[in-house]
């Protein structure tokens, strides 16, 4: 608990200060109080019922999880995972395992300086298609190995068994709509592995899922996915589809000499079915500084 204090104690002086700014500083209140033995009763704190309604709208989270919050030395680290974990209502359990995915170091390594600040000072914002996707994905709860020894249609059914805990991974806002959604064009069928959809962009997200690295190929197919989807199955209401394209491997210079210039739609990522090195990741993000 005195741990909890030392780590929590500016949020609970603003918290309460904020709306009983007549009173003492409510932390200088508690040091006084426990630094006495024979301390008296006109020293004890005395917190009103609306000052634990609004202390209980500031700490949302079971006291379990913000032990584990507490163990997170980097203040900025440890303010995004409280954030999230309230925005998204995650369990400690996955709480846990966002954290050992490093899911902050996966979110900074491909922002600006700019967002960077943004993503720390107020959490994971969703305003374009490039904030909903991550690279790498980390799918270590498929339990496959890190070598590709199985297909890619067995990527996919691994997928689909832990459908729950795919979509925690792919982030806010996902719903599952199909997997091997069938195209047909002049009598030729094409295959989109998955098809999500993001209530919050309003868009269709399309996944195609590769073993090995990508190639110019797939770029190209899966920009005709997405002008499918654009084309034939988007209301006008709706936004452009997004298309990612999850691979094992892949060149980044490739990726963009492929790509228009403007294009915001597509995007290739990297997947992982191991826990990343976090401090690699670490440093990683300073080399881009």
């Amino acid at each position: 608990m005195r741990y909890f204090y030392l780590t929590y104690s500016p949020s609970i002086s603003q918290t309460l200060s904020a709306q009983f700014t007549q009173e003492q500083n409510i932390q200088d209140q508690i040091s006084t109080t426990a630094s006495s033995k024979s301390a008296s009763a006109k020293h004890t704190v005395q917190i009103s019922p609306s000052q634990k309604e609004d202390l209980s709208t500031r700490f949302r989270l079971s006291y379990s999880h913000y032990l584990f919050l507490m163990r997170i030395d980097n203040p900025d680290e440890r303010t995004f995972y409280e954030k999230e974990a309230v925005a998204e209502n995650w369990s400690l359990r996955e709480l846990r395992r966002q954290f050992d995915t490093a899911l902050f170091e996966r979110l900074l390594i491909n922002k600006s300086p700019a967002e960077r600040k943004t993503l720390i000072r107020q959490g994971k914002t969703i305003e374009n298609p490039k904030d909903i996707v991550k690279d790498p994905y980390i799918l270590e709860f498929l339990g496959l190995p890190e070598q590709p020894a199985y297909s890619e249609t067995e990527l996919e059914q691994h997928i689909i068994s832990k459908l729950q805990t795919f979509l925690l991974e792919l982030g806010t806002g996902y719903t599952f709509v199909a997997r091997q959604m069938r195209l047909t064009l002049d009598e030729k069928h094409y295959f989109v592995d998955l098809v999500f959809y993001n209530r919050i962009l309003r868009c269709f997200v399309l996944i195609d899922l590769k073993l090995g690295e990508i190639t110019h190929q797939d770029i190209g197919q899966m920009q005709m996915y997405t002008h499918y989807f654009d084309r034939c199955k988007k209301l006008e209401t709706e936004n452009k589809t997004i298309g990612i394209i999850l691979c094992k491997k892949k060149d980044d210079t490739l990726v963009e000499l492929t790509l228009p210039e403007d294009e915001k739609q597509i995007f290739a990522s990297k997947y992982q079915t191991i826990l990343p090195d976090k401090k690699q990741l670490a440093r990683l993000i300073k080399e881009t500084e």
